[in-house]
């Protein structure tokens, strides 16, 4: 099982020093992707949650796709709508190219309507355009003299049964944001359903999960997968692989923008995990 990293490319304390030591940090850790989110206009909506700087993912993993050498790169999610098929196409063939290959393209519907308003973008047919657009960049990437030969793996994102049934017909993995174990178990039962409905392959499993790393254990139905002590989440990355897992991306952005300022804090916790995962025999060796 693959181990990302959402890194935070938004907020008073990043900029392009910041950024190049969270992609150093990751990388040198041994992690296996680095991921950015995405906005292109920072609406008030937007604002509240994910200020100013916001860097481009496009742009930024080009740059940081120079400043490493081996890790992953990818969107969790581009917003699919805020851009033309075609141009979407291009860049994330382009990336990969220029990368060796490393690109996932992690997709969503987006959620800002203020956003959308100003991109003069529809909100309402968001879904729809979501699902157009991916066909036409799958169609694009077959077109081989004008692309290359790209297999971009794309993961869809969305926790609602929307979301679901268009990884079915249009990803290559399912890719849920922050949610408790029993409901990714539960999901995991109706994507299987969706997909044999439509008698189509089940996707991979990717979820982006919540890092928050504390002292003591955290009790109850509400616990999203990895909040509590490291054993805790340790536990948590192990049940995902047996649910059958294919990465799972580490999301250590709690909602305060104001811990941007003090990256130290987040990469600490990453190191723990580190520590643990990839020196600790998974239940499946140890069986």
């Amino acid at each position: 099982m693959k181990i990302g990293v959402n890194v935070l490319n938004f907020g008073p304390g990043t900029d392009p020093g910041v950024l190049r030591s969270w992609a150093q940090t990751v990388e040198g850790l041994g992690f296996d992707l680095l991921m950015l989110s995405d906005h292109v206009v920072i609406t008030p909506d937007v604002a509240e949650p994910y200020p100013a700087p916001f860097y481009e993912p496009f742009t930024a993993l080009s740059w940081l796709a120079g400043l490493t050498t081996r890790i992953g790169l990818g969107t969790t999610v581009l917003i699919a709508p805020y851009r033309h098929p075609l141009l979407t196409a291009r860049m994330a063939a382009n990336l990969d190219e220029l990368s060796g290959g490393r690109l996932v393209l992690g997709v969503g519907v987006g959620w800002a309507r203020q956003e959308f308003a100003a991109l003069g973008v529809p909100f309402a047919q968001r879904g729809r355009l979501t699902d157009d657009h991916l066909r036409d960049m799958r169609a694009a990437w077959t077109d081989t003299a004008s692309y290359g030969d790209r297999r971009i793996p794309v993961w869809i994102g969305g926790n609602s049964d929307a979301g679901l049934r268009r990884a079915v017909r249009l990803g290559d993995a399912w890719h849920p944001l922050n949610t408790t174990l029993e409901w990714l178990r539960e999901a995991a039962g109706r994507l299987k359903a969706y997909a044999d409905e439509q008698h189509l392959p089940v996707p991979a499993l990717a979820p982006r999960i919540a890092l928050r790393l504390t002292a003591a254990p955290i009790a109850g139905p509400q616990r999203l997968a990895g909040e509590g002590t490291i054993e805790q989440i340790m536990d948590d990355l192990d049940q995902l692989r047996l649910l059958g897992a294919e990465s799972v991306v580490l999301d250590t952005y709690h909602g305060d923008p104001r811990e941007t300022c003090h990256p130290q804090a987040a990469w600490q916790a990453l190191a723990t995990v580190a520590a643990h995962f990839y020196a600790t025999p998974t239940t499946t060796e140890q069986s």
